[in-house]
């Protein structure tokens, strides 16, 4: 399998590659290259201009962001999985992060890259708007920050407009003993999840105070659970209680739900239940 001819630049800063990518019509990023260069060998995509942005250092590494974290748009999946930045202030992420794909892939595979790729499938966008992230973008008309919840617009689809990169991402700290998890069922080739649950969940004298659920895998986007969150606010945390808040997940889906010949979408939702069930449970546990 091969690619279909195209042109290709090196950027060397952030500036140069927004003047290439607005520069060559049809003109696509490649960053880690574990999304873009699969589909160009497929003739899935066939981008006249491929613009080089792995060797720009403003991109990459991981700091301290007021009492949670920024991340370069460059940063692998291993370096965020091993970030003790990013394992302190926001667990979750570091979580997800360990169990993207393969070594290979983690090793290989950016934040930036998998977020403007967009896969519902994927992981990290799941985490992130649980997180409630900020995706930040730089274009033409300088730089912006998009919610993660506005981010991820449909099915490999994302709110950038032509010609913005992704640069960074912003990620705010997870509240002093909060729980967090992820939990995921993944398809055992590819390793993206065909359902996944990210909770992040207080607890004040054993009832819930706040809690943030979102779903991935099912639906074209993640998937906030918003009555799972209504269905835990005030109520015990007892494995009853939490049972009951994930089976309201089902009130959550808006008709839209993905099928495959792996897993039918009425088998996704059913999962999803138990997912959530399973990420509220290790949340809880691991409060304090």
């Amino acid at each position: 399998m091969f690619p279909s001819q195209f042109t290709y630049h090196r950027a060397a800063s952030v500036a140069e590659a927004v003047e290439l990518l607005n520069g060559n019509e049809g003109a696509k990023l490649l960053a880690g290259g574990h999304s873009l260069l699969p589909m160009m060998k497929l003739r899935l995509a066939s981008p006249p201009t491929l613009v080089d942005i792995g060797q720009v250092a403003e991109l990459k590494g991981v700091s301290a962001d007021g009492d949670g974290v920024r991340i370069g748009a460059l940063t692998t999946h291993a370096e965020i999985a091993g970030s003790a930045l990013v394992q302190e202030r926001a667990p979750v992420l570091a979580e997800a992060a360990s169990r993207v794909g393969d070594p290979a892939v983690r090793n290989r595979g950016t934040i930036g890259g998998n977020v403007a790729h967009g896969d519902p499938q994927s992981d990290l966008p799941t985490v992130l708007t649980a997180l409630g992230a900020t995706i930040n973008a730089a274009g033409q008309n300088g730089e912006r920050g998009i919610a993660a919840a506005d981010f991820f617009t449909g099915l490999l689809e994302n709110a950038l407009d032509d010609g913005e990169i992704v640069t960074s991402v912003s990620v705010p700290g997870v509240a002093s003993g909060a729980g967090t998890a992820y939990v995921k069922f993944s398809h055992p080739a590819s390793r993206y999840s065909v359902v996944g649950a990210a909770a992040i969940v207080s607890v004040a004298n054993g009832v819930c105070s706040s809690a943030s659920v979102v779903v991935g895998g099912v639906e074209s986007t993640p998937t906030r659970a918003a009555s799972v969150e209504a269905a835990l606010a005030g109520s015990g945390v007892g494995a009853d209680a939490l049972a009951a808040a994930a089976s309201a997940v089902s009130g959550d889906f808006q008709g839209d739900a993905m099928g495959d010949v792996y897993a039918s979408s009425e088998y996704r939702q059913a999962m999803a239940g138990v997912y959530v069930r399973r990420a509220l449970e290790a949340a809880v546990a691991r409060g304090g």
